[in-house]
């Protein structure tokens, strides 16, 4: 064989060799599946009463800090409603007062016989049923307290404003959402691995994560959680195996994956749903 080809041939031998041994490594090693996405804590913000929204104070993809106000609704309603509510509490308080002065009254002059049961059990209702009114009175108040403070919606964290759907003007109305919002605190990974796979995946393995949305580096976390449950045990409608029509199919085991050593541009940069390939270290 001339040796020019045999040289050739030699190289291409070892080059398949490496070949094995590099997928041999990758399979005794590390468990990896490309079934996988960042996940965050993604919450949509709605407010808790209705009313005009007046002023919108941020925009999409903005950053935003806790308690910073988001929008605001007209809060004239519920300024009126605590002035009035104030109002008749202040009203009650002070016949809350005279009502006791009056029973403590009585209650000295019953101990020396000097009133009638009738009389300090009149006595005793009666402040007693002013009470329980002033008592409702101060509960309203809480609430028209607790309904002002709400025309306000605050983030409830640091985050991002993923979404805006509110404009000034538009009628906001509880529980329909106005801002989808992404918080900062922290990222994980949602990896999706065949049941075949689990077994060789442990509690607090280290894990290496490529994003297809940034190459220009990995990230590193460790396994946080395996689910009890198949991903298909979740779904609408779950496969019913009693039916005959049986057809075996490979089931994905949801397991949670915590990104580590993050930074602030790290934070930024890993938006929630991001594809992601994720090697689990099995050794």
């Amino acid at each position: 064989m001339d040796p020019k080809r045999k040289k050739v041939l030699m190289g291409i031998g070892g080059i398949a060799v490496l070949i094995t041994l590099y997928f041999l490594y990758q399979h005794t090693m590390f468990e990896e599946t490309d079934n996988a996405q960042i996940d965050a804590h993604v919450v949509m913000l709605a407010p808790k009463v209705p009313g005009y929204i007046i002023e919108v104070k941020v925009n999409e993809g903005q950053k935003v800090k806790k308690d910073e106000i988001l929008a605001e609704i007209d809060s004239r309603d519920y300024e009126n409603t605590l002035t009035q509510m104030k109002g008749e509490m202040t009203s009650m308080q002070a016949r809350m007062s005279d009502a006791k002065k009056n029973f403590d009254r009585l209650e000295q002059l019953y101990s020396k016989n000097a009133v009638s049961q009738a009389q300090y059990d009149t006595a005793n209702s009666s402040f007693s049923e002013i009470k329980a009114k002033f008592d409702a009175t101060s509960a309203q108040v809480a609430q028209a307290e607790l309904n002002l403070g709400n025309t306000k919606i605050k983030a409830p964290s640091d985050g991002f404003i993923a979404k805006k759907s509110v404009e000034q003007g538009q009628l906001a109305s509880p529980g329909v959402p106005l801002f989808g919002f992404v918080s900062s605190d922290g990222r994980w990974v949602e990896a999706n691995f065949k049941e075949t796979q689990i077994e060789g995946i442990k509690v607090g393995a280290k894990a290496d994560i490529s994003v297809d949305a940034i190459t220009s580096k990995d990230y590193h976390g460790h396994v946080e959680s395996l689910s009890s449950a198949t991903g298909a045990s979740f779904t609408l409608l779950p496969p019913d195996n009693a039916t005959g029509n049986f057809t075996k199919v490979v089931q994905r085991i949801p397991v949670k994956i915590v990104l580590e050593d993050l930074t602030d541009d790290d934070i930024m940069a890993l938006r929630a749903g991001l594809s992601v390939v994720v090697k689990v270290h099995k050794h």
